[in-house]
């Protein structure tokens, strides 16, 4: 039991070491792409990966059971996703970093409604909730003042609440026994239906001659195939194996992977003031996942 929880562990950590990295392909993407183009190339490039993977169908599938699968997708894939991008053109990235960062204490509160399974909650959930958020912080505001703009940082609150009610739903679905590509591929298809509406509403373009752009090409593969086909089984995985409310808190790590490679790749400055940030959301993680002796935890 302790080697699949390991392996559920470093699920979550692959998973957030590549989503931590995403917003430089991003970034590169906008230059000749809107937000909501990124979005539905990249998930329509993961859902045809998983089919590739595996093309098998989903036999007995009941209708509660669908309509889960519907909910995931409209929650994870397409309304996070568009929320917090539209929520990006309305308040600085460093707002949306820390304010989405709140999604595994929604977990936590929707687990305990909803799951009784995921055991109780711990003080040191909480307070290493408060530490990884005075990190979390401390990263995103590196030296900037904070500004309030309430619609953009309302919209970043809702794609974490939204975020958390996936979460929930993947928690959920994980029960039911099914493989958990076929699983992923069934909720990226949801979320992608979801999306089309949306595409008109942004003025959507096919455009397929951009990705005739080597680094446009690469950067998009990375968001398909790594970051949406692979990660969602890697988090979906993890989710299985630890429960919602673990797993989501790997969500602290995601502005520490940022600086990293903003470091890194992008040859940004070091200051104490990310150090210190960065120290702050990891001793958050494991203060919140540290369970002690006989735990209430998920299996």
């Amino acid at each position: 039991m302790g080697n699949r929880r390991t392996a559920g562990h470093l699920a979550a950590l692959f998973t957030i070491i590549i989503w931590g990295t995403t917003f430089i392909s991003t970034k590169v993407l906008l230059t000749d792409f809107k937000p909501v183009e990124i979005l539905f190339f990249r998930f329509v490039m993961g859902f045809a990966a998983l089919f590739l993977v595996c093309p098998h169908r989903m036999k007995g599938v009941g209708r509660r059971q669908e309509l889960t699968f519907v909910l995931a997708g409209l929650s994870g894939i397409c309304l996070y996703y568009l929320l917090e991008n539209i929520a990006l053109t309305y308040t600085m990235a460093s707002n949306v970093g820390v304010i989405i960062s709140v999604a595994p204490f929604f977990t936590a509160i929707l687990s305990r409604l909803f799951l009784k399974s995921e055991g109780k909650l711990k003080a040191n959930f909480f307070i290493g909730f408060v530490v990884a958020m005075a990190g979390v912080a401390l990263i995103s505001f590196n030296g900037s003042r904070m500004e309030l703009n309430p619609a953009g940082d309302l919209l970043a609150v809702l794609a974490a609440f939204v975020w958390a009610c996936y979460s929930i739903l993947t928690r959920k679905i994980s029960s039911f026994g099914y493989q958990v590509i076929l699983t992923t591929r069934r909720t990226f298809f949801y979320g992608i239906l979801f999306m089309v509406p949306a595409l008109f509403l942004f003025n959507f373009e096919m455009g397929l001659e951009r990705f005739a752009n080597m680094t446009h090409l690469l950067n998009i593969l990375y968001l398909g195939l790594g970051a949406s086909a692979l990660c969602f089984v890697t988090w979906n995985l993890a989710v299985k194996v630890l429960g919602a409310v673990k797993t989501s808190v790997y969500i602290y790590m995601v502005p520490v992977i940022t600086v990293v490679t903003s470091v890194l790749i992008l040859k940004e400055p070091v200051t104490w003031v990310s150090i210190m940030g960065t120290v702050l959301a990891v001793a958050g993680l494991f203060l919140s996942e540290y369970s002690g002796k006989g735990s209430g935890n998920s299996e």
